[in-house]
């Protein structure tokens, strides 16, 4: 071929990706195509449709789901796909899918010559999707789907069905699957390569009574008909691992034919932090006797020793150590000796039962609450053991290894929370889980070396289908990820799921209510949470949320009907929901307010608290009643209102309200900083000639941390923004995560931020950053902070590390540290953030120049004038 008939293919390629309209969050090559070339490969053209050639003697588990693209591609194109068996029955296009090793007819393609062994060969969980020219007689060209193991096998073909236009949430989300009349794969191997993390999963947890109620509507339990749907979901995502339900959940009981089917799919199983060597805790009656290795340690080693005979050769991740029944801790103190001593019997449990060495059965230790006290304070276990490092329930990672630490050959793995029971309260209704936060916290852990294991708590699955294929897709990945393509994450994801309608105007909604939403949970909130009287903030909250409201609906009155259902559980229900519970506290706020002032106002918000009400439970209605036909009653029926200590309400619970009698209405005076008038004051200053930065305006400044005057890097760090991470705008940080703290100089890197001060003498600075927990050994992460030319201050982010501090910083999703400096002049000043320690994220700034003059408020001022 000349020089230009291969710039012409070249172009002809590039058109024909383009005219696609899906795009794929973790695989944005798109392979195939609705136009036709000689080169391509016609998997359905002009109302034929590719046969299929799959050895019956590979993997079940690939038998499985080539029936599941058999499906796919029917509910595609309305051609069901014949099967073949054998070679000689195969006509002029035939799709072959298996397993190197496993399946004959890709082993003889491997002698031939048509496919690179190599490729494959020893490799985890990889695939290649090539087309081969004449791969044996009577066939004219194969499209060859090899995986390197079962897997391997398995993703390809999920990896295909997804090509062609099913999302993984067809079923789970009821996203619709296109018609399509065409269907070309273009040459070239097609391939994800082997996955950075090696086991990547999720954990139904806190799974009562919305996915409970549903399981048991839908399937009469936590049966291999329900699990059945879990597996798929989990590999069309690429992902291979699942700690199942457990809230008075028996996977392995329930249903023997759990773990045959996970064990037929390839999914690796495992049990949560507390439920040793396969054995779910509900397993363990009171027969049995108490739950405690030094008075009844028989039991305990009989039951632990039931549970590996039972695991049998199946593919898992066994859990090992020990914590208290309950999921509480196992002792007042630490007792290493104990721990030790337990996992050593757990470990000759496993070695007798399984007759090889422990050391060959994957193992992980959970450092998970006080159990990382057991490790800080010096307890180790076998080498070959993978240490399952934790977040702090809210999403904020605790510990990390040591950067010098020596290599493990069991490596680190994260365990991390979309959802939780506990203190200081219960979070399990809706998401408020943002991608950024989550690409910060996990970038951090794998640039620290934790890539063995990356588990993420669900709830439910829904409503979190949007951040768990986010974790999913990045734990595929992570070297794909970083903080300027979050937002394209965004668009495509909508692209996938919505037929490229309104992807950027969905992408939008997406961003901004998990956003709010994860300024507060759902759960955390009530009357006083956002100020009604200060910087207008409580009703500016209920205005953003309107807006997206009135995008949502707007959008989804224009979108194709098919997708409308999709559209109410991805987007739709979450903001409608999400606004109406603000609305109703700041409601509620304005009806104490004016009862206090003797105002028959009061009446008019009591009676719009209880509207409101009634709309929570008329949306959680139809939810259950009208949406999709009913498919999913039960799913929405966890209790998010009314809170008044850590554990849920029995049932949602209106605010208490108070009615006003007077004979004549009075009006109330809710006094407020008029901030565009304040700004137009400052501009109308004669002044200001000379002025530079952020401008003082009744005694204080505010400024987001993206509107920094100057960014100083240096060749090891980077200042790096996150876009939309925080409550108020946006994040910013240093990159790479993996280095040692930083000696203050005047190279250092730093932020600048140029301010203009009318006041002198004593002033405070609060910087805002997101909670994060010092994960590291050693007393805190730290940041400098100085005026000019001033000697900076060190500021230590973790100084105050008690519990009631931590539980305020996760409860408000911010951390506030206050510094105080002496200026001796007014005028032009520069106010410079020195980068210490990595993994601050600092979210905003407020300086307070005359005391008392920062209004009490949850977001803080909005953003001073800034003269440029």
């Amino acid at each position: 071929m000349c020089l230009k008939m291969k710039i012409l293919h070249l172009i002809l390629l590039l058109y024909l990706i383009g005219l696609s309209t899906n795009s794929y969050a973790i695989n944005p090559e798109k392979y195939v195509v609705n136009q036709t070339s000689n080169e391509n490969f016609p998997l359905v053209s002009k109302g034929k449709i590719a046969s299929i050639l799959v050895d019956d003697k590979d993997y079940a588990g690939v038998l499985k789901v080539t029936g599941h693209f058999e499906n796919d591609i029917f509910q595609v194109s309305d051609l069901h796909p014949k099967r073949i068996k054998k070679i000689s029955e195969a006509e002029d296009f035939v799709v072959i899918i298996g397993t190197l090793g496993k399946s004959e007819i890709i082993n003889q393609l491997v002698k031939k010559g048509k496919i690179d062994a190599k490729e494959l060969q020893g490799k985890w969980e990889k695939f290649t999707t090539q087309i081969v020219e004449n791969p044996f007689k009577g066939i004219k060209k194969a499209l060859i789907i090899a995986g390197s193991d079962k897997r391997g096998t398995i993703y390809g073909i999920y990896d295909l069905s997804n090509q062609i236009g099913v999302s993984p949430w067809y079923y789970w989300a009821d996203v619709p699957i296109k018609k399509q009349l065409e269907l070309h794969v273009l040459p070239g191997a097609h391939s994800q390569g082997e996955p950075k993390v090696k086991y990547r999963g999720i954990f139904i947890n806190d799974e009562a009574p919305a996915l409970s109620g549903w399981a048991f509507e839908k399937f009469g339990g936590f049966n291999s008909k329900f699990y059945d749907k879990v597996f798929e979901v989990i590999l069309r995502m690429k992902g291979n691992y699942l700690w199942p339900a457990m809230w008075g959940r028996m996977f392995y009981v329930e249903d023997p034919q759990n773990a045959v089917l996970a064990d037929e799919y390839g999914i690796v199983m495992g049990t949560s932090h507390h439920e040793p060597l396969t054995r779910a805790h509900a397993e363990w009656g009171k027969a049995n006797g108490k739950w405690d290795f030094n008075s009844n340690s028989e039991a305990l080693i009989k039951f632990w020793k039931d549970g590996i005979k039972r695991m049998e050769n199946k593919e898992t991740i066994v859990t090992i150590g020990m914590r208290g029944d309950g999921d509480e801790p196992m002792t007042e103190g630490t007792a290493i000796d104990l721990l030790e001593n337990i996992v050593k019997t757990q470990r000759n449990i496993i070695a007798e039962v399984t007759k090889k060495p422990a050391e060959q059965t994957p193992q992980m230790w959970a450092l998970y609450k006080e159990v990382q006290d057991y490790y800080d304070k010096g307890m180790t276990v076998p080498d070959d053991v993978t240490l399952l490092l934790c977040d702090d329930n809210w999403g904020n990672i605790r510990k990390l290894p040591e950067l010098n630490a020596k290599p493990r050959k069991g490596g680190y793995g994260i365990y991390y929370h979309y959802d939780y029971v506990g203190g200081p309260r219960n979070y399990k209704w809706i998401n408020t889980n943002q991608i950024e936060r989550v690409w910060e916290q996990m970038d951090l852990a794998y640039q620290y070396g934790v890539y063995k294991i990356w588990i993420v708590n669900v709830g439910d699955i829904k409503p979190m289908e949007f951040p768990i294929e986010f974790f999913l897709d990045m734990a595929w990945n992570p070297e794909k990820f970083n903080a300027g393509n979050l937002e394209q994450y965004y668009v495509n994801w909508a692209k996938e799921n919505f037929d490229n309608q309104f992807a950027g105007e969905i992408a939008e909604i997406l961003k901004l209510y998990t956003k709010y939403n994860s300024r507060r949970k759902p759960e955390l909130l009530d009357a006083k949470t956002y100020s009604i009287t200060n910087y207008n903030e409580a009703d500016r909250v209920v205005a953003d949320y309107q807006k997206l409201v009135e995008k949502a609906n707007s959008i989804n009155e224009k979108l194709k009907p098919e997708y409308k259902d999709a559209f109410y559980q991805l987007v739709l229900f979450p903001v409608l929901a999400s606004s109406n519970l603000n609305e109703l506290y700041v409601a509620a706020a304005k009806n104490q307010l004016y009862a206090k002032q003797g105002s028959t106002s009061a009446n008019d918000y009591a009676e719009k608290v209880k509207e409101l009400f009634e709309k929570d439970a008329e949306l959680t209605n139809y939810y259950h009643t009208n949406l999709a036909d009913g498919k999913w009653k039960h799913m929405m029926s966890q209790t998010h209102i009314g809170y008044d200590n850590w554990q849920q309400p029995d049932k949602n619970v209106i605010p208490k309200m108070k009615t006003i009698e007077l004979t004549k209405k009075e009006t109330a005076n809710i006094v407020d900083v008029d901030l565009e008038r304040a700004e137009t004051s400052i501009k109308k200053n004669k002044d200001l000639g000379h002025v530079q930065g952020f401008v003082e305006n009744n005694g204080y400044i505010s400024i987001e941390s993206k509107s920094y005057s100057k960014a100083i890097n240096s060749d090891e760090v980077k200042w790096i923004l996150i876009p939309n991470l925080g409550k108020t705008d946006s994040g910013i940080t240093i990159k790479p995560s993996n280095i040692q703290p930083i000696q203050i100089s005047e190279q250092s890197p730093r932020l600048e931020y140029d301010v203009h001060l009318f006041n002198k003498g004593k002033i405070k600075v609060k910087a805002y950053f997101s909670p994060t927990i010092n994960f590291k050994i050693g007393d805190g992460l730290k940041y400098g902070i100085g005026f000019d030319n001033e000697k900076p201050q060190i500021m230590n982010l973790n100084i105050d590390s008690s519990e009631k501090a931590w539980a305020e910083s996760v409860a408000n999703n911010i951390k506030i540290l206050t510094s105080i400096h002496q200026i001796e002049n007014t005028g032009n000043h520069v106010l410079k953030i020195y980068a210490i320690d990595p993994a601050l994220v600092l979210q905003k700034i407020v300086i307070e120049t005359k005391e008392g003059k920062v209004l009490e408020s949850y977001l803080g001022p909005p953003e001073s004038f800034r003269k440029e």
